[in-house]
């Protein structure tokens, strides 16, 4: 899900014939309203879909769903959240701020759209690659982060975010400053 920024849904509906893992690695995937669309995959992703989709769980062939559950069931959104849980769980340990944050499965198209801002990539790219519909919807993915913030700043105001000289502060900055105060 994180790979691809894709919908929960658009993840469960996947099948063994929906995966490209010779290059260039992706996957098809039916968004809203039918759509369809093609997103890269890492190779490390690609390795994981084929050997999965190699399993015993997939001997129907192409057309059987891709994640299952214990009993061979199609995996629904419920059996996603509580396989993410799980997991959320097991690495609190190792990482305490896992612990202070609540993840969801959504959580990870947001944080797919946030490092592909953050990467460089265009709104328009993002929008298609994510499945909107409107290029305001993804919109809101840039007011969420504020290391975007921040790197606007510094494209525009360079020299205040820029470290300061040793002994000095830059004039630029404290008119800045007394203007933040203002509002």
């Amino acid at each position: 899900m994180l790979n691809t920024g894709a919908r929960v849904q658009e993840i469960l509906d996947l099948r063994p014939c929906d995966i490209r893992t010779d290059p260039p690695h992706q996957v098809r995937l039916r968004g809203k309203g039918g759509k369809m669309r093609l997103c890269p995959i890492w190779l490390q992703t690609a390795r994981l879909l084929q050997d999965l989709s190699n399993s015993a769980a997939h001997s129907e062939g192409g057309d059987s769903p891709l994640f299952v559950n214990r009993q061979g069931n199609k995996l629904t959104r419920f059996g996603v959240r509580y396989l993410l849980k799980k997991h959320i769980t097991a690495g609190a340990s190792a990482t305490r701020t896992l612990q202070e944050k609540r993840i969801h499965p959504h959580s990870l198209r947001h944080t797919t759209a946030i490092f592909l801002l953050k990467a460089g990539v265009d709104f328009a790219t993002i929008s298609q690659w994510l499945g909107h519909s409107s290029l305001n919807t993804t919109m809101t993915y840039a007011r969420a982060d504020i290391d975007l913030k921040r790197q606007a700043l510094m494209q525009v105001f360079p020299e205040i975010l820029a470290p300061p000289r040793a002994g000095h502060v830059s004039s630029a900055a404290i008119n800045i400053v007394d203007w933040l105060k203002r509002l």
